[in-house]
């Protein structure tokens, strides 16, 4: 193995002879996290008042958008947890929209399968660092 060789996530770094093509679909999933996370945490921090300003139902509120905002960017950097945190996040909101309208949970609930869907397909697992049928070398190595 080449000395010059960076492996971040499964995949090699620049000094690599290969690096996975980030699917488009992980892309668009990622700017979707990012940017629904981005306008909630907006709107939700100009409720802040200075009389309270530690309304903790409010900052669980932001601090979840938040996640949104991470686990967007990490996926776009490959991240496997922050796939599995943005299903999981998706997740506890068809559990929320339980207690709301029937079709906030149909909403929320097609939002999952479709995001479930595009960030497990074998691209998209290939690019998280998933199992592709091809060894690195340091696999091949132990064997």
């Amino acid at each position: 193995m080449n000395p010059a060789t960076i492996v971040l996530a499964g995949r090699r770094g620049p000094a690599g002879c290969h690096m996975n093509k980030r699917p488009l679909s992980v892309t668009i999933v990622s700017w979707l996290f990012i940017g629904a996370g981005t306008v909630g945490l907006t709107y939700h921090a100009t409720h802040f008042k200075a009389l309270n300003p530690f309304d903790y139902e409010l900052l669980g509120i932001c601090l979840i958008r938040l996640l949104a905002i991470v686990f967007g960017a990490f996926m776009l950097r490959g991240r496997n947890w922050a796939r599995w945190g943005a299903v999981v996040w998706i997740g506890y909101h068809v559990g929320l929209s339980v207690l709301h309208t029937l079709s906030e949970l149909l909403m929320h609930s097609l939002l999952f399968a479709g995001i479930a869907y595009f960030l497990f397909r074998s691209r998209a697992s290939a690019y998280f660092g998933g199992t592709t049928g091809n060894r690195t070398e340091s696999e091949s190595a132990v064997k």
